[in-house]
């Protein structure tokens, strides 16, 4: 390249120049080899009877979770309990066994068994976080009782899973 001056209108060959793009749209464009768009410019989603939003379809995977483990028998002492602050975690359901035992329910809902199903999905780090929100929510009580951590899996049907963790 030959040299340039100070003034630019003096220069007759002008540098490549590389335009530094936002990082939303470097996002963009690194999303096109997936196929994917970017969120802001799919089509709104129909808004028919049938179509739901995540939050509904987790309400409802909560609501048949409680439902099934109220019919073998546990009480129910608290729904979505949240820890305090950033960070935190959310416990779905809190609920009581017949013999005294303190149940920490997860609910995992999946539309298919696709990349695990709903089981496969509860990971470490989210196990961490429920037990981080079990032992805040033990806090409250004098004498803690005996725990344990459940989860259920809402697909076709409802699975218990019974122990599915610990507190490590």
């Amino acid at each position: 390249w030959p040299r340039y001056t100070a003034h630019p209108a003096d220069n007759a060959v002008q540098p490549p120049h590389r335009v530094r793009r936002s990082r939303q749209m470097r996002k963009m464009r690194s999303m096109n080899f997936l196929g994917k768009k970017p969120a802001h410019t799919r089509p709104p989603a129909p808004d028919a009877a049938g179509s739901s939003t995540a939050r509904q379809r987790g309400n409802a995977a909560e609501d048949q979770a409680l439902a099934f483990l109220q019919a073998a028998g546990l009480k129910l002492l608290e729904r979505n309990y949240r820890t305090p602050g950033r960070g935190g975690g959310e416990i779905d359901l809190v609920m009581r066994d017949r013999d005294g035992t303190l149940v920490f329910v997860e609910v995992r809902s999946r539309a298919s068994n696709a990349f695990g199903g709903a089981g496969a999905s509860i990971g470490a780090i989210k196990q961490r976080r429920i037990v981080f929100a079990a032992r805040h929510y033990l806090l409250r009580m004098s004498v803690p009782p005996p725990c344990r951590f459940d989860v259920v899996l809402v697909q076709d049907s409802v699975h218990w899973l019974k122990a599915a963790f610990g507190a490590q």
